[in-house]
């Protein structure tokens, strides 16, 4: 159990935020390896991305048990909004010292409040030799590419859905109070008696400052990120799920994948947007003549359009698609 003190003054500077690389690092998380069978298709694709992209710092921090990913790599959200540019940008500057700590903590562990230490693995080693500021820029780099993969496609359909998740928080603020925002979140969250309580395998007991509260499409429920270097500059972050509330539009259904096959329902969904062959088949990780023959059928199905924009062939969904996939 994590219990979060937070005194009135605290609790009035307490905010939400959503975070792009937050979610790119959830993913990183033993919930990214076994997502629930309820979340989006891009969410159980992105640790396929990260299995073949050959992204070695990530692929080494990416747990299968229980553990720690560095803070690092998911920068607290600066403001209510950050974009994944502003994001990356503070990766990249993260002071060495703090990169070094945080991955010491993942070496030693914090066996009082229940987390084991782990060996460094040997990519994660060879980076740390060459300084705290190269491993920034290295995962930087990692979460850059990774997110052009696995993420930027679905990112704005996505971000709609934690933002239509916000609006509904504040409205439990304004109308029913703090305690019952708290407690509408998630069971696994509750707040009673100036206390925030959090269910968790890890026990910490902080005073904090604030909060910050992060919605999520990927986390399997809810979790704390704590300062594992304790510089006292740092508040938690809260984050919790928000799947059955709502889904992102531009993901195929299960029942959608049934009728049209995974990999179609998978290009249909994610032609909100026009793409070309070769920008789907970069994003699916499927071969230009693959795509190139799924997207002949559903042109020919009506589901498609396909129209040239210099030497590129963009295609987009009709009417018909987008009227298919909405109501799946």
């Amino acid at each position: 159990m994590i219990e979060l003190t937070v005194d009135a003054g605290g609790l009035a500077r307490s905010r939400f935020a959503l975070s792009p690389l937050h979610e790119v690092a959830a993913t990183l998380l033993p919930w990214g390896l076994r997502p629930d069978s309820d979340v989006d298709p891009w969410v159980t694709r992105a640790r396929r991305v990260l299995r073949r992209a050959r992204l070695p710092l990530l692929s080494e921090l990416a747990l299968d048990g229980g553990g720690y990913v560095p803070d690092f790599l998911s920068p607290h959200p600066s403001g209510p909004s950050p974009s994944v540019e502003e994001e990356l940008e503070r990766v990249r500057s993260t002071p060495p010292e703090r990169i070094v700590g945080e991955l010491e903590a993942l070496r030693n562990g914090r066996p009082r409040n229940g987390l084991a230490g782990s060996e460094l693995p040997p990519q994660v080693r060879r980076a740390m030799a060459l300084g705290g500021g190269y491993v920034a820029r290295q995962a930087a780099k990692e979460l850059r590419r990774y997110w052009d993969l696995a993420f930027a496609p679905y990112w704005e359909d996505a971000k709609a859905v934690l933002e239509s998740e916000v609006d509904r928080c504040a409205g439990v603020l304004a109308r029913r109070g703090a305690a019952a925002l708290f407690n509408s979140l998630h069971p696994g969250i509750r707040w009673s008696d100036g206390t925030l309580r959090v269910d968790s395998r890890f026990t910490v007991e902080l005073v904090v400052p604030l909060v910050i509260v992060v919605p999520s499409l990927v986390a399997a429920g809810p979790g704390v990120a704590v300062d594992p270097v304790r510089d006292g500059q740092r508040p938690p972050m809260v984050a919790y799920p928000v799947r059955g509330r709502a889904t992102a539009p531009t993901t195929s259904s299960t029942e959608l994948a049934r009728l049209l096959g995974p990999t179609r329902a998978g290009l249909l969904a994610a032609l909100a947007r026009p793409a070309s062959t070769a920008q789907l088949a970069a994003r699916h990780f499927l071969s230009p003549a693959t795509v190139s023959y799924h997207l002949g059928v559903l042109h020919r199905a009506g589901l498609v359009t396909r129209a040239r924009s210099g030497r590129a062939v963009l295609y987009r969904r009709t009417p018909a698609g987008s009227r298919l996939t909405e109501s799946r």
